[in-house]
């Protein structure tokens, strides 16, 4: 069984910094992408961000500049620094990933973990 925890969320004022983490366990093979998508109320799910094995990461506009990706290949973990933080970021943040286990390959996501940025 493949399971990612997160963590790191929380409540924050705007032009805070929160950082957070996701680190996939159990019977894998290999980890390829790995990325952050969030969901505002009343919203759809959208991504935030994603990185490859190798280390290229892909942002979306709104948060280009503030939020970095970054991954430790060694540890199956995936981290998501945001900083500038502004009430609009406000969101459940889910970790999703490209996982090669004895299932096969999958992509899993996340519980999630809630992001809350007050003005």
């Amino acid at each position: 069984q493949v399971q990612l925890v997160e963590s790191g969320g929380g409540l924050v004022q705007a032009g805070g910094s929160l950082r957070l983490s996701c680190t996939v366990s159990g019977s894998i093979f290999s980890v390829n992408a790995m990325g952050w998508y969030r969901q505002a109320p009343g919203k759809q799910r959208e991504l935030v961000a994603t990185i490859t094995s190798g280390g290229s990461a892909n942002y979306a506009d709104s948060v280009k500049g503030r939020f970095t990706i970054s991954r430790d290949n060694a540890k199956s973990t995936v981290f998501l620094q945001m900083n500038s933080l502004k009430p609009e970021d406000t969101a459940v943040y889910y970790c999703k990933t490209e996982v090669v286990s004895i299932y096969g390959g999958m992509h899993y996501w996340g519980k999630g973990t809630l992001v809350t940025v007050s003005s």
